[in-house]
């Protein structure tokens, strides 16, 4: 819902400064160029990042004076502003995919007095520079080629990892690699994107399934829960099947979680609270059997890999990530 910050200068003040992400644009619509009273649905396709958040990623970033940053995803310019105040204007550079959402942060940051470098461009493509430090407010699958080839010998990438919560802290080494971790901490960013909007995904399909009677038909181990929240539990998922989506619905006491991937997989799962939940699956993979052997390991070990895990980053840009006898490749 559009809210005009005139018509409330106090509620908008209060939303301004809170410390939570804020959504600005929904598909190729940005609030700015929306009606008042019109209601827009759809993907979110860019924000004012949640405040903690730029800093949580500054913090790793390990930023300092006399150090040349790359910002990826300028979005509404607050974070820019803060880099821009810490290493000066001259030291900072921002890009974003979205013309418009440059032109609306350069003309806050010169009201502001701040004057860094803004670039409208594909972050996934060249960039106009070298840097010492590329932190990225939006996530990538995998790194894109071009950031390897921008980061200095001795830099530092921050990123998140599309569809994960799982950030990456690397350091290039002068072999034209990147070599550092998956960090215990945690991050959801958007991922980086090519025009106005994402492509369709296959949420118009959840309808078809709502009742469908799967190939395979089970009673499955684990209570039923909304992934989307389930932070490690989707990281892990992503990473074993790259490209899953999943839905969640909850009426009362009745859950029901879907997960669907583009080759036809498809899982539904119903219970009443906590009971062992009816499971229709379909498809060339059993997408819930996955998902429940995750669950599994977490069980018996009290943890899932991936956070902690060492990450390599190849000039191509795949990452490889290992932890003990487990590994992950993000290619």
């Amino acid at each position: 819902m559009l809210r005009d910050g005139l018509a409330d200068p106090e509620q908008w003040l209060s939303t301004a400064y809170s410390d939570r992400t804020l959504v600005t644009r929904i598909g190729p619509l940005h609030a700015d160029h929306a009606e008042e009273g019109q209601t827009i649905t759809g993907q979110a396709t860019s924000s004012s990042t949640h405040p903690a958040l730029v800093l949580q990623m500054y913090r790793h970033g390990r930023l300092v004076r006399g150090l040349d940053l790359l910002d990826v995803g300028t979005g509404s310019g607050y974070g820019t502003a803060l880099a821009a105040r810490l290493l000066g204007d001259k030291h900072v550079t921002a890009i974003d995919v979205d013309p418009y959402l440059e032109g609306a942060a350069r003309e806050r940051l010169d009201n502001m007095g701040l004057h860094p470098e803004l670039v409208t461009c594909d972050a996934t493509e060249a960039l106009p520079g070298t840097y010492d430090r590329i932190v990225s407010m939006v996530s990538v699958w995998p790194v894109p080629a071009s950031w390897l080839a921008a980061l200095r010998p001795g830099g530092r990438l921050i990123t998140a990892i599309a569809n994960t919560s799982a950030i990456l802290t690397a350091w290039k080494t002068e072999d034209g690699r990147a070599v550092g971790r998956i960090e215990r901490d945690w991050a959801g960013f958007m991922r980086t994107r090519h025009g106005d909007d994402y492509p369709a995904g296959l949420r118009d399909r959840l309808e078809a399934l709502t009742d469908a009677e799967g190939e395979h038909v089970t009673q499955g181990r684990y209570p039923v829960l909304n992934l989307s929240e389930a932070w490690e539990l989707r990281s892990m998922l992503e990473l074993a099947v790259p490209g899953v989506e999943t839905h969640y619905h909850q009426e009362k006491q009745q859950r029901t979680a879907w997960i669907l991937h583009q080759d036809g997989s498809w899982a539904r799962a119903t219970a009443t609270f906590i009971n062992p939940p009816l499971v229709h699956q379909s498809g060339p993979r059993r997408l819930w059997d996955i998902l429940e052997r995750i669950r599994h390991r977490q069980n018996a070990e009290g943890s899932l890999p991936v956070y902690g895990s060492r990450a390599e980053v190849a000039p191509n840009g795949v990452i490889r990530l290992s932890r003990g006898k487990w590994s992950a490749v993000i290619e």
